[in-house]
């Protein structure tokens, strides 16, 4: 479909602070529409500081630029890409934007205004047009909501619009563009086992923020460099990209590279994969294929939303009737290679660390799924350390005892608080 064409937009100068002139970033549009195209966004000029960190000298500030250079902001607001490049360079993980509020970004978890003026309609939709098109915008309006992604030649950014009492919004996750490996996230080694299956099907699991991803994203990475197999992901939207290297990996985005994911998931089945990475694993029907996969030969990587390895495998069965819940058991147990339940904590040199619910399905978990024992695998995972195992109350008192988390922090993260305690008084 044809689109109008877009005004064209004068050349930005140097600013003051950007001496080398700096090209501004361009950004690849990588959103669920399939008809897209790109503006560039301004140079960026700093960072606005959070105010629970030590004061720094302020950056000069830069001579109000044109108006068509501010892209209809108002005086005194920063660019969109300022704001990123801020959250990118200061670790923050996720930038909020909404009109009537003061922007605030995600520090290691915590909320942290900036300072600037509450957002006015006129610089929030000056923000959207820098990272989305005009269909892009009118489809927001529509539906009253947007689900996509960009590329800087930075970061990417995970892109959520919402409407709200207040009017519109926007959440902006940072995705950074490099890959860490398992050893540089330090990653229990027993992951790298796991990412060694032939077939079978490995959860990583947690709350939203917890870091699934980037663990699936280590794990994949891992993969692709030891290993020369075909990748199929099928995404939405797609966050770290893969480069293939000995293994072959093809990346589709829903909405963009394919129309439905069910489709794609069962489309997937017939395109030669060794490995096929979802997502989420997001319904009944998703959970059907993926298992069905797993059963027949492909090693399946999906994520959940659940707190620890046992809720993982009851979540999954809930999807299910009673009557259909043994015959389930029976082809999870089969199928299962490991369930990663992850968690984000405080480290006390100011930066987070992963805890971890890892359960392996060894012949003993097996039939403990088949019968529906899951007190009984609580206790194997305590024990399972020689088999990879650990629950997360272990793994955040490993994180204490190598002096990483405090005791606060430790009691605060801990799924069984007193099981906590009784472990922290045995210390001391």
């Amino acid at each position: 479909m044809n689109q109008p064409p877009r005004p064209s937009v004068p050349p930005l100068p140097p600013l003051p602070n950007n001496p080398a002139g700096r090209p501004a970033s361009s950004i690849r549009q990588e959103s669920m529409a399939p008809e897209t195209q790109f503006m560039p966004a301004p140079p960026s000029i700093g960072q606005p500081q959070p105010q629970h960190r030590p004061p720094t000298p302020n950056l000069p500030t830069s001579p109000p630029a044109p108006s068509h250079a501010n892209l209809g902001r108002s005086p005194g607001q920063p660019s969109l890409e300022e704001l990123i490049r801020s959250a990118f360079d200061q670790g923050f993980s996720d930038v909020h934007l909404g009109i009537g509020e003061v922007p605030r970004m995600r520090d290691r978890g915590e909320m942290v205004p900036l300072r600037y003026e509450p957002t006015d309609q006129q610089t929030f939709m000056s923000w959207l047009r820098e990272i989305l098109t005009e269909d892009e915008i009118q489809r927001f309006k529509r539906e009253l909501e947007f689900d996509g992604a960009k590329q800087y030649d930075f970061a990417r950014i995970r892109i959520n619009v919402l409407e709200s009492l207040l009017g519109s919004a926007m959440v902006l996750r940072i995705i950074p563009l490099k890959i860490l490996t398992l050893e540089q996230l330090r990653l229990p080694d027993i992951l790298r086992t796991v990412s060694d299956s032939h077939k079978g099907l490995i959860l990583v699991t947690g709350p939203t923020g917890s870091g699934k991803s980037t663990t699936m994203a280590a794990m994949v990475d891992y993969i692709n460099k030891e290993h020369a197999k075909h990748i199929i992901s099928i995404e939405d939207p797609i966050e770290f990209v893969h480069q293939s290297r000995r293994s072959l990996i093809r990346q589709r985005e829903v909405g963009m590279h394919t129309l439905e994911f069910d489709n794609a998931l069962k489309a997937s089945l017939r395109e030669d994969p060794d490995i096929i990475l979802i997502g989420e694993m997001r319904d009944r029907s998703t959970v059907n294929t993926a298992l069905k996969a797993a059963q027949t030969g492909h090693l399946v990587m999906g994520t959940l939303h659940t707190n620890s390895a046992i809720k993982t495998l009851e979540r999954i069965l809930t999807l299910y009737t009673a009557e259909e819940q043994p015959a389930m058991r029976t082809a999870i147990a089969e199928s299962l290679v490991a369930i990663v339940a992850q968690g984000l904590c405080r480290t006390t040199d100011g930066k987070r660390a992963g805890f971890h619910d890892i359960l392996i399905n060894t012949e003993t978990v097996k039939d403990y799924i088949r019968q529906g024992k899951y007190d009984e695998i609580a206790e194997l995972m305590e024990d399972g350390e020689y088999d990879g195992m650990i629950t997360a109350n272990q793994s955040l008192f490993n994180l204490y005892q190598e002096g990483r988390i405090t005791e606060e922090v430790a009691l605060e993260m801990a799924p069984v608080r007193n099981e906590m305690a009784m472990r922290l008084r045995g210390r001391t």
